[in-house]
């Protein structure tokens, strides 16, 4: 892939991973569970970008944390803030409606080429 095409591919990745991020913390997740849950939906993430969009997340209030100490382990866990929860559903019917737009637009390409 070249360089260009790299960038374009990070750059229209990056919206869509904070929303797929939004849409796992409806219920408290620590980064580890989260990583794992994306992945069972087909979305690979690394915890190099998943620790600072969800430390960008809780500066935003999108997102609370709170630590669990009572493993041996202590784990911090992120969920949706009631805020964080509105604003994932507005950006959710957005996602929605711009699809939809975009697959119209590039479904009308696809049949160009093929005629």
């Amino acid at each position: 892939m070249s360089t260009l095409l790299n960038s374009l591919t990070t750059e229209l990745r990056r919206g869509t991973l904070t929303l797929a991020v939004l849409s796992q913390l409806r219920t408290p997740q620590y980064g580890y569970s989260l990583v794992q849950l994306l992945e069972k939906s087909g979305i690979s993430i690394d915890q190099s970008t998943l620790y600072p969009l969800l430390r960008r997340l809780e500066k935003q209030e999108l997102v609370t944390s709170s630590w669990d100490t009572s493993e041996s382990r202590p784990r911090k866990y992120y969920v949706l803030s009631e805020y964080g929860l509105e604003i994932f559903l507005q950006l959710k019917k957005e996602w929605i409606k711009n699809s939809k737009e975009l697959y119209g637009v590039l479904k009308g390409e696809e049949d160009d080429e093929f005629d």
